[in-house]
């Protein structure tokens, strides 16, 4: 039987990816406790093909062939940017389709002002955006995902496999390893908390690939319930919201899917989730010209922000067409209105940072996801 598993063989078959090596060991119950070992190291080292993994017995791979395939999901386009970002799509095994994109931060800044040398980004880390939902319930306004609509949540396989297609590309391409990852592609993550924190388990495996839970940062529109879970049971990882405005109204307007999940409600799960896990929490602004970038904005996100041990980062507004906001269409916000944003927080003592932009030309960067093709 052709052990390939470069297509899809069928539905509901069990996907090797999204085991632990508990759950290949219970799988794999009649065989040797090592084998589970055996087959999780070959599937963190890439493996696509059973027959790759040549320290099994050529019978057992023929067995393991007829009861499992090792990725379930599959490459259907490839998108580069100039500046080092790599979008690619996945078809999955019911037709739906998913993105995920590997980041090449610039080596020397991460700064929109500093103008980046030819080949920069090989000096940079590696960072893999991952999604968590087949399009995203919430519906922001400003996300090209939350004009999609949603379809359903990705399986564990499904998010642990956007890692090992965009590892592969980093060891091709710049022969080097993932160093980060951020969960924040489509979809919300706490919505789909399970599946995540499985695939987290794979990913930051020892045994594994063994990624480093201090580089892992999970990003929430806030759902209340989502944060005060993982608060409690994890996954261990970074947290930031994706706040884009602290005034009520306005975000209610800008993010319609959240409603539910008050302002201070929210802040309550994420001092919560200080207290247990004593980290730092980032707060994610979106700026939307003419619309979040005042003084009256800057004002109730440090009175937000008080009492909280965070860093602001913002997120100018990546163009994605056919947005718009209460029948207008969303524009960039200019250079004045970020730095004077970004100024008044600064007055107030708090940490800013300024998202650099990558991949808008293959519509890979934040809020992109999902917008057709690109020309890079």
């Amino acid at each position: 039987m052709d052990t390939d598993n470069s297509e899809i063989t069928g539905i509901n078959v069990p996907a090797l990816s999204g085991m632990t090596i508990t759950n290949l060991a219970e799988a794999l119950k009649d065989e040797k406790p090592y084998r589970a070992k055996q087959i999780f190291s070959w599937i963190a080292r890439g493996a696509q093909s059973f027959d790759e993994m040549t320290n099994l017995p050529r019978q057992f791979r023929k067995q393991l062939a007829e009861q499992f395939v090792i990725r379930k999901s599959r490459v259907t386009e490839k998108l580069e940017d100039r500046d080092g970002t790599v979008k690619l799509r996945l078809c999955l095994e019911d037709g739906a389709a998913i993105e995920t994109v590997l980041l090449a931060a610039p080596g020397e800044s991460n700064s929109d002002h500093s103008p980046e040398k030819p080949g920069q980004h090989n000096n940079g880390r590696l960072t893999a955006c991952l999604s968590t939902q087949a399009g995203c319930p919430v519906g922001c306004v400003f996300c090209k995902t939350g004009s999609l609509g949603f379809l359903r949540n990705l399986e564990a396989a499904e998010i642990t496999e956007q890692f090992l297609y965009l590892s592969d590309i980093a060891k091709k391409k710049e022969g080097r390893r993932i160093s980060n990852i951020v969960v924040m592609g489509m979809g919300e993550p706490l919505l789909n908390l399970e599946a995540l924190r499985a695939a987290l388990d794979i990913l930051c495996s020892k045994s594994g690939l063994n990624c480093s839970k201090r580089k892992v940062t999970v990003s929430t529109s806030g759902i209340t319930r989502g944060i005060l879970d993982m608060a409690e049971n994890g996954p261990e990882a970074e947290l930031a919201l994706s706040l884009t405005s602290a005034r009520e109204a306005l975000r209610n307007r800008l993010m319609p899917g959240i409603q539910g999940n008050s302002l201070a409600q929210i802040k309550e799960a994420l001092q919560v989730y200080q207290k247990k896990q004593g980290r730092r929490i980032t707060l994610e602004i979106v700026l939307l010209g003419g619309i979040n970038t005042g003084e009256e904005e800057a004002s109730a996100l440090a009175a937000y922000a008080a009492q909280l041990s965070t860093i602001i980062n913002l997120i100018p507004w990546n163009p994605a067409e056919g947005l718009q906001f209460e029948g207008k269409n969303l524009r960039e916000p200019e250079e004045r209105e970020i730095e004077t944003f970004r100024a008044l927080l600064e007055q107030r003592g708090f940490a800013v940072t300024r998202r650099y932009r990558r991949g808008r030309s293959i519509s890979g960067a934040c809020g992109q996801l999902g917008a057709a093709g690109g020309n890079g």
